[in-house]
């Protein structure tokens, strides 16, 4: 059982909260992942490591609400414990020094930008953070991201906070004016990070992509996360999750991640009006 030591509401619909793993926690990098088990009848929720603390075996994590498993999640309080808490799982991100680094986070992605930029901070990179959500209220951690970055950027959707647009019309506008960017990393939704890779792409920046397909064991037995990459089938959590943006099969990637909304939102609907 891994115990809940701090819940943290970010917005209506994102938590924070940070588990007690110290085994996961010792070992856990930049781009990794873990697998959640709220109870014993809970379905297995794929999370990206938002932070960790190998000194006090902590994990953080943060995740949106769109599903009745991580609203179930989001239910549970300081105290309660989780059944299962799996990691880390996937390829760690490649930190080196690169330069002059751009890290795209949109929406629930700024929560796994954040250890990548400090990471790619701490090896001697120049970090430039382009950040946004929907609204200024779904938009959260613009003040870690500021801590880790040379310079971070802020977009909303509305205009409520920072500039009115999409990350992407940041990042066009910087790979137009700044010649020297070295490498890009984009995570957040998929039509985010199609758009970033399509944008790069023409500037012949390289870019990393974190995709988060529909997942079940996450150890490359059952095959629910196979991605097209470079005309290859890969398993994004074991030869993932991050991967060539340029060469990842966009239309394949979406068309599996709307597989089962409509089934989803059933379950949903029976589930909150039992």
């Amino acid at each position: 059982m891994y115990k809940i030591i701090k819940k943290q509401i970010l917005s209506s619909s994102i938590k924070l909260m940070e588990i007690e793993a110290p085994k996961v926690a010792a070992k856990a990098k930049a781009g990794q992942f873990i697998i959640v088990r709220a109870n014993e009848t809970g379905e297995r929720i794929p999370l990206t490591i938002a932070d960790s603390n190998k000194n006090t075996g902590i994990i953080t994590i943060i995740f949106q609400e769109v599903g009745y498993s991580t609203l179930e999640l989001g239910r549970m309080e300081v105290g309660q414990s989780v059944t299962d808490f799996v990691g880390p799982l996937g390829k760690p991100s490649e930190i080196e020094n690169y330069g002059e680094i751009i890290c795209v986070g949109g929406g629930i992605g700024i929560a796994p930008i954040y250890p990548i930029a400090k990471a790619l901070k701490n090896a001697g990179n120049k970090v430039i953070s382009i950040i946004g959500a929907r609204t200024k209220e779904l938009l959260f951690w613009d003040d870690q991201m500021r801590q880790i970055s040379d310079e971070l950027y802020i977009a909303t959707d509305d205009g409520s906070y920072g500039q009115q647009g999409f990350v992407t019309d940041i990042l066009k506008n910087f790979l137009e004016q700044r010649k020297q960017i070295a490498k890009v990393w984009a995570i957040g939704p998929v039509v985010m990070m199609r758009a970033a890779s399509n944008i790069t792409k023409a500037f012949h920046v390289p870019t990393i992509v974190s995709m988060n397909p529909i997942m079940v064991d996450g150890t490359g037995m059952c095959g629910a996360c196979r991605v097209a990459v470079n005309q290859e089938t890969k398993f994004a959590c074991v030869d993932g999750p991050e991967f060539d943006g340029h060469l990842v099969d966009w239309d394949l990637a979406e068309r599996r991640l709307n597989m089962f909304k409509e089934e989803e939102k059933v379950i949903l609907d029976k589930k909150l009006w039992r």
